[in-house]
């Protein structure tokens, strides 16, 4: 199948040809023609899968039929795009300008981290689709900016995501004041039971897609595990990054606070990192960002929220510094690197606590990853001793400063031992 056979209009076939598209990947293949078709439609699907384009395309193509005159500005938002993150909602924003470039059709995004005045005036301007991220669109609809009652497609990218950063609710309040009568189509790695329930709730009568990670999304990734206590995993992660031949390299970790530690540590190692994560500034993240993507780029420590939207093809790295609670998210993280037909290597830290999610990364996988060994692995805990700062000697408490009133010492009567008391006792 090619993309000209779904019967996309002219205007969006001749900007995916002019990206050098033809063939579409197996999201695209099975959504499109559901959502041309003004279909409910549930899908499971990783980033990378070209999912993006998998709604894009349909929606610009659907808008299209009915493009407002001139006159008629300004127009009401017709097509409603909520994503978790800033960098998600930049890259769905791009790829709607991309796609939609021979169209008339205005697009606007709206999320916080930056001031909300420009996006104000692009709202009052007239947008036909509308990329939000759910906190900001709630604030601009209770300021009373943004009206939904002529939304005719809601799109909820990675839905999973949503309810990971509590946007959940933000979420059902503004499904609740969209109109009934919609089309719904949402994407999500994995399905919660607060998400299947959301989209039963909301969907009718869904197509359901799913395009599973297997094995061979990552063909062309050496893949190894090392089994590090927690305590060491700093120390090991700067001693592979200093010995072997990197490029641009991403480290996961679980948490912010754990980024941020990671990064701090990695500093004072001599070794250039940045961390990116939900706390920074969209400011701040954008410099990362354009960091990385620089010739001499740093290391870069991200939590998952943050990572996604990220899209360079030249990782050679990926490592896992904390193990993530759902192994399809471990296919996600690595498949950062090895892009393009490019080889790229992922190392897993395993700590004491996290076997089990090492067993069901291998049971998604099928197979066993390679246990990692190195001298590094085996002077651990030499090595870890030396990094520990030398302990300072205790302070001397300071006389007691006079009263006026010295009161007499104390006697600490020691409790006989036992023999001495029986003899007492005697």
């Amino acid at each position: 199948m090619l993309f000209r056979d779904f019967g996309l209009c002219e205007s969006v076939l001749r900007a995916v040809t002019d990206e050098g598209y033809e063939t579409p990947t197996p999201v695209q293949a099975e959504a499109i023609p559901h959502i041309l078709a003004g279909r409910d439609v549930l899908a499971s699907a990783q980033t990378g899968t070209g999912k993006t384009a998998a709604f894009a395309l349909p929606i610009l193509h659907r808008l299209s039929l009915e493009q407002p005159t001139p006159q008629r500005r300004p127009t009401p938002i017709r097509c409603l795009l909520l994503a978790p993150t800033r960098e998600l909602a930049l890259q769905i924003q791009d790829s709607l300008r991309c796609y939609g470039r021979h169209l008339r059709l205005r697009s606007a995004v709206v999320m916080g981290g930056v001031g909300q005045e420009p996006q104000v005036r692009a709202l009052q301007r007239g947008v036909e689709i509308l990329v939000a991220t759910p906190g900001r669109l709630m604030d601009l609809i209770q300021q009373g900016f943004v009206k939904l009652d002529a939304v005719e497609t809601l799109v909820v990218d990675e839905a999973d995501r949503m309810l990971d950063m509590g946007f959940l609710p933000d979420l059902r309040r503004i499904i609740q004041k969209l109109p009934v009568v919609r089309q719904t189509v949402m994407f999500s790695a994995t399905f919660p039971p607060p998400i299947a329930e959301l989209a039963n709730s909301v969907l009718r009568d869904p197509v359901r897609v799913r395009i599973a990670p297997t094995k061979s999304n990552t063909p062309n990734i050496e893949q190894a595990v090392c089994f590090v206590p927690q305590e060491h995993k700093t120390t090991l992660l700067a001693s592979l990054l200093q010995s072997e031949a990197i490029g641009r390299v991403i480290v996961f970790t679980r948490t912010k606070r754990g980024a941020d530690r990671v990064a701090e540590q990695l500093n004072r190692a001599g070794i250039r990192a940045d961390a990116i994560h939900g706390n920074k500034s969209q400011g701040a993240r954008r410099r990362i960002l354009e960091s990385f993507k620089s010739k001499r780029p740093p290391i870069l420590v991200a939590t998952d929220l943050a990572a996604r939207g990220i899209d360079v093809d030249d990782v050679s790295h990926v490592f896992n510094f904390d193990l993530p609670d759902e192994p399809e998210t471990y296919v996600h993280r690595i498949g950062r690197s090895g892009r393009a037909g490019a080889a790229g290597k992922a190392m897993a830290f395993c700590g004491g606590d996290e076997r089990h999610r090492l067993m069901a990364i291998e049971r998604l996988l099928r197979c066993k990853l390679f246990e990692y060994r190195d001298e590094a692995i085996e002077a651990l805990p030499r090595a870890a001793k030396q990094a520990q700062p030398p302990r300072r000697a205790p302070q001397q408490q300071p006389p007691r400063r006079a009263t006026g009133r010295s009161a007499p010492p104390v006697a600490v009567q020691q409790r006989p031992k036992r023999s001495a008391r029986r003899a007492l006792s005697l």
